[in-house]
């Protein structure tokens, strides 16, 4: 008789609405295994987690582990509790072979009998192993010595559970339909979302680009740096340099913000706007020597609200202010979005992108931009809650910024 290769996980969880299950299914079918789910339960309530029981069958030991491998990142855990295994690393930013590969989703390992929550949840990382403590680590950041999980055994991953409030709006307002009604209703979603956020004590996050300034939005962005709604600015190179040639010259690219007419030598002013910074030292002396007195930076500085300003290949000047160290940048990044409960991000698909990879699934995430990639591309990160907006930033922050200023005087 011939050896059955097989394995039993159970699942738990909003295993329908979060489709946790039929995704289990499809990864085990396409690896072509086999499984029969040996128990069911369905929760009864809305806020009911179900359960499953399932036995995987490969065609071998081999082909077995590899299904297991693959479901167990999907929120699958073995019904037998086996403990990680660890590595050291052999060199300074150098991982064993076999090194864990994050996802962004809640993760605990099984280590010295108990189940441990990994701190710092972000993708595309190693785990290491601190006495009875785990953490999520970059590459960087690993030293010779570290102990760091390898293989997929004693991983437990949550994914999130799927909002109910049905927020994947981005598909209806690319329909043709985006300069209707719904916008507005859109705006009033979004404009809660913030409003709740901010009255629970929440830190929010704005990824911003330079389009914001270039539609006219940034006196929506400005107000609400001032009335406390947005708690940390993360940009490049680019919107801190057209904020202050808006808050200076009136023109964003030359072009006169409030009539779209080309400035006269406008081609000029954003070079201006850089001498002005460098003249000054930078932005906050430029604001202590009163040389720039409103707009986005202005209201960072005067409100104490932290910004990081990431360099690119692509910038001019680059401002003094501007991290122009791709690693420390990122580190800085990092620090800012730490405990962040929203991240908003409009009109930029590097910085975005960037944010993306450093946030845990749990964190609410609200993605503006008029290219339909760019809100796809975030979309497809795994990211659950995330809201995408295809639409025009210049006419939408507005209307968010005027809904959340009415929500102020009601309450």
């Amino acid at each position: 008789m011939a050896k059955k290769f097989t394995h039993e996980i159970e699942v738990k969880g909003h295993l329908i609405d979060s489709m946790i299950l039929t995704k289990i299914f499809d990864v085990i079918m396409d690896l072509k295994g086999e499984f029969q789910v040996q128990e069911f339960k369905v929760g009864k309530h809305k806020k009911d987690a179900s359960y499953a029981k399932l036995t995987i069958q490969g065609q071998s030991q081999a082909h077995l582990d590899k299904i297991l491998e693959a479901i167990y990142r999907e929120g699958a855990t073995s019904k037998i509790e086996q403990s990680i295994s660890l590595k050291p690393a052999q060199k300074d930013m150098v991982m064993p072979d076999d090194f864990y590969s994050t996802t962004n989703n809640h993760t605990e390992i099984f280590h010295k009998g108990k189940w441990i929550k990994v701190e710092n949840m972000m993708m595309d990382k190693c785990i290491t192993v601190k006495e009875n403590r785990a953490f999520c680590t970059p590459i960087r950041e690993v030293k010779k010595g570290d102990k760091i999980i390898v293989g997929e055994k004693g991983m437990r991953v949550t994914p999130p559970e799927r909002p109910r409030e049905g927020v994947n709006l981005f598909q209806f307002m690319s329909s043709g339909s985006s300069s209707e009604r719904p916008t507005q209703h859109i705006a009033r979603k979004v404009a809660e979302d913030i409003y709740r956020i901010k009255k629970q004590g929440g830190k929010i996050v704005l990824v911003g680009g330079p389009a914001i300034v270039h539609t006219g939005a940034s006196d929506s962005i400005a107000m609400l740096i001032r009335t406390g709604f947005i708690n940390a600015v993360l940009a490049g190179n680019a919107l801190a340099v057209h904020d202050i040639e808006y808050s200076t010259l009136g023109t964003s690219l030359g072009m006169n913000v409030q009539d779209g007419t080309l400035a006269v030598r406008g081609h000029r002013n954003h070079m201006q706007a850089i001498n002005a910074v460098f003249k000054a030292g930078s932005i906050p002396k430029m604001v202590e020597k009163k040389l720039l007195t409103r707009g986005i930076m202005y209201e960072c500085v005067k409100n104490k609200v932290p910004f990081v300003l990431a360099g690119s290949l692509r910038d001019d000047g680059p401002l003094p202010d501007v991290i122009t160290d791709m690693t420390v940048a990122q580190r800085k990044y990092k620090e800012i979005v730490k405990n962040a409960k929203l991240v908003i991000m409009v009109s930029t698909m590097l910085h975005s992108i960037a944010t993306g990879n450093m946030l845990p699934a749990d964190v609410k995430v609200i993605v503006v931009d008029i290219s339909q990639p760019t809100v796809t591309k975030l979309m497809d990160r795994g990211t659950w809650q995330a809201l995408g907006i295809v639409t025009d930033v210049g006419a939408f922050l507005p209307l968010v910024t005027q809904e959340i200023q009415k929500l102020s005087k009601r309450h």
